[in-house]
């Protein structure tokens, strides 16, 4: 498969470049050290309509294709790892679920202002004790008279702190062998909807997340996404799509700690010569470089099955699991390139190293994605 892109998805990726060039590289560091929740950024994203890329322009959005959102996503995340990811949750977890499963009052009072970047939203899916394993989600959700009241948490919530919505997913049924969850749209102020404070975490310092509680918390009939009993097949669905914008993702961190050892490989000297005429620093970048490249081929399919209707579950997670551990082998390789000046916090390398690590673990854990791609497998 040859990717040639076209005009508009060239232009979409370098309007995103310029931007991610002029205003969020060079508050990246500032970022990372304070932890400050990047609002100007994200309203900036907002305005260029990267919040919400592939959502029609009739429900907000701006109606382009998931190829032209992995162009932007890689772009942003080499400028910024954090402003990356708040806009994949908004995309890729929030509004395309609300597209995909969303009744109309949802898609016009809850798609639209999140897609335009007005609002905010995020995904609820892991728990302290269920992540990966959905059977043993212990937050659930009872029917009542005029709706449902839902009860647990959930951790590890992007954007929680600053959403106005989140899709949280509950048991609603374990009278089977297998128990049946349901996804609800729960707006930030329902009564029984809090949050804790900000997760201290290794890197993405600026893309808060928090752990959300749900004590007694009712919502109406129409907060249901999709069906009832139909919450696996959502989060499945959501997370197909979810993959594709970390491991692009992904491919910003390795782009930009690629681009970061090549530069001072050719500046730095040893034996009176810069380091890059070392046959083995050569060597890692020429190694860092094909491993990057794959990895995008495999993003890019992924996304281009996205944009045709095609099933892509196994393309998905085959791009998230390479291009995920592809930005630890690079950020590793340039670290070490930089040799001891990698290991200060004055050059960006070990942000990037910090940021690359989350990619093998979040939407799906890099084992999770081998499950998957040997499941695909091995249907036939």
């Amino acid at each position: 498969m040859f990717f040639d892109l076209t005009e508009e998805q060239r232009l979409v990726r370098d309007t995103a470049r310029d931007f991610a060039t002029r205003e969020v590289a060079p508050k990246a560091a500032e970022l990372d050290k304070t932890g400050r929740w990047p609002s100007e950024i994200v309203s900036k994203m907002a305005e260029l309509g990267f919040m919400g890329m592939a959502v029609p322009e009739a429900h907000g959005g701006a109606g382009l294709d998931s190829v032209s959102y992995a162009l932007v996503m890689e772009e942003v995340s080499a400028a910024c790892a954090s402003c990356g990811v708040i806009m994949s949750v908004n995309n890729s977890l929030f509004c395309d679920p609300v597209l995909k499963f969303g009744s109309d009052a949802q898609k016009k009072e809850i798609l639209a202002p999140c897609a335009s970047g007005q609002k905010l939203g995020c995904f609820g899916l892991t728990e302290p004790m269920s992540g990966s394993d959905a059977q043993t989600m212990m937050t659930q959700a009872e029917k009542v008279d005029g709706g449902w009241v839902i009860n647990g948490s959930k951790n590890w919530i992007t954007n929680g702190p600053h959403a106005d919505f989140i899709i949280v997913f509950a048991v609603t049924d374990r009278s089977g062998p297998k128990v049946r969850h349901t996804a609800f749209v729960v707006p930030k102020g329902t009564p029984g909807f809090t949050q804790a404070s900000p997760d201290h975490k290794l890197g993405i310092h600026a893309a808060h997340s928090c752990t959300v509680f749900f004590e007694n918390c009712k919502v109406p009939d129409s907060a249901i996404v999709g069906n009832p009993g139909d919450g696996f097949k959502v989060a499945m669905a959501t997370l197909d799509g979810g993959r594709i914008g970390i491991a692009s993702q992904a491919l910003g961190i390795a782009r930009a700690a690629l681009d970061a050892a090549t530069a001072y490989a050719k500046e730095r000297k040893s034996f009176g010569v810069p380091i890059a005429q070392h046959q083995a620093i050569q060597f890692m970048l020429a190694d860092m470089a094909t491993e990057l490249d794959a990895a995008r081929l495999l993003t890019w399919r992924a996304a281009a099955m996205k944009d045709q209707g095609t099933r892509h579950t196994m393309q998905s997670a085959e791009a998230k699991l390479y291009a995920s551990e592809v930005a630890t082998r690079v950020a590793h390789k340039a670290l070490q390139i930089h040799g001891g000046y990698g290991y200060s916090t004055e050059y960006p390398v070990e942000r990037h190293y910090r940021d690359a690590r989350i990619t093998e673990i979040y939407e799906g854990t890099s084992e999770i994605q081998r499950i998957v791609i040997s499941a695909s497998m091995l249907k036939g």
